[in-house]
Parts: C-alpha cells; structure tokens; sequence
C-alpha cells in the first residue's frame, strides 16, 4: 500500500468515523434515557463493540496514516474507548472501577474538546460527549439513576451533533452560523 494518502480518503475516513461515533453515541444515550420501550443501555453493546469500537479503531489508524492527527488520536482513542466499555458492560466491573474508567475517558475528551480545530461546532460536540462521561462517572461513584439518565441525553444530544457534522460534509451543509461552509467534518483537525 502507498504511503501517499490522498486528501479525499483521508476525508472519508473523517466523514465515516464521525458518522460511526454519532450512531455509537446515539444508542448510547437513547440507552441511558430509557425513552424508548424496552431499549436500555445493554442494547448498544454491540454497536459499541463493533461500530463505535472496532471500525472506529480502524479508521483511527487511517487518520493517522494519512496525516491527521487530531482524528487518528480521536478515533483511536474512542474505538478503544467503546470497545472496553462494552466489554464490561455487563458488570464485570464495580461502580467505582466504572466510575474511574469514565473519569480517565472524559480527560481524553476535554483533550479533544480543547484541541478540535474545527471551530465551536467541533468543541461542543467534544465538550457535551466529555460533559456525558463525567456526569456517568459522578453517576457511577454515587449509584445515581437520575445522574446516568442525564448523562445518555446528554451522549444522545453530542451523538446527534457528531452525526450532523458527517452528514454535512457529505451533503455541503453549514456549521457554522452565518456562513455557508462547505467544510462540515467536525472532527477536522
């Protein structure tokens, strides 16, 4: 395989790993709401696992071949992030194992939160996805439903924002406010 990426791939793989990250958090947080019938957080386990954990990973190391730092530490970072927190989804782990797993995964978010060079649209979605990891992690420390159930709306709310980011580099749409911006990917580095 050629070392040379070209800035196109090197867009799809933003594109794809922004999209996989808003459909991972969305279950996520639709989990932890309980606003739908019968689907809880145990449900986006899967989704985690192979979506938000594995292709994430993935597509993080593409990032990172092609010269995007910022995404390949992002990607990388969160694949590993979903796909652990799925594998002791099922409490293999304690509250207070849990609580300081989240802890450490929402300092990887405030990195990202500050570093994210495309602008407010890009830190905010940061910002709410390591604001969700804190009030689990706080959530987790105090067995507090009610804190878990802001958290997924929340996770739900920057899974949305990360998902709007993919879709309007794909479809040319704005994001910022007052400009017509053709640039999209929200986690452009």
């Amino acid at each position: 395989m050629d070392n040379g990426v070209s800035a196109g791939s090197t867009a799809s793989t933003s594109t794809l790993g922004n999209i996989a990250l808003g459909l991972t958090l969305l279950a996520f947080g639709i989990g932890h709401t309980a606003i739908v019938s019968g689907v809880s957080v145990a449900n986006s386990v899967s989704l985690a696992t192979y979506v938000g954990g594995l292709a994430l990973f993935v597509l993080g190391v593409l990032e990172f071949r092609g010269g995007n730092g910022f995404n390949g530490t992002a990607f990388a970072g969160l694949g590993a992030f979903w796909f652990t927190w799925a594998a002791g989804a099922d409490g293999k782990v304690s509250a207070h194992a849990a609580g300081l797993f989240l802890v450490l995964f929402a300092l990887l978010a405030l990195t990202l939160t500050v570093s994210a060079a495309s602008g407010l649209f890009g830190q905010g979605a940061y910002a709410l996805l390591t604001l969700s990891l804190l009030l689990l992690a706080v959530g987790s420390f105090a067995g507090s439903g009610g804190l878990a159930k802001a958290a997924g709306w929340v996770a739900a709310l920057s899974g949305l924002l990360f998902w709007y980011g993919a879709t309007a580099a794909l479809a040319h749409w704005p994001t910022a406010l007052g400009k017509a911006s053709g640039r999209g990917a929200v986690a452009a580095g």
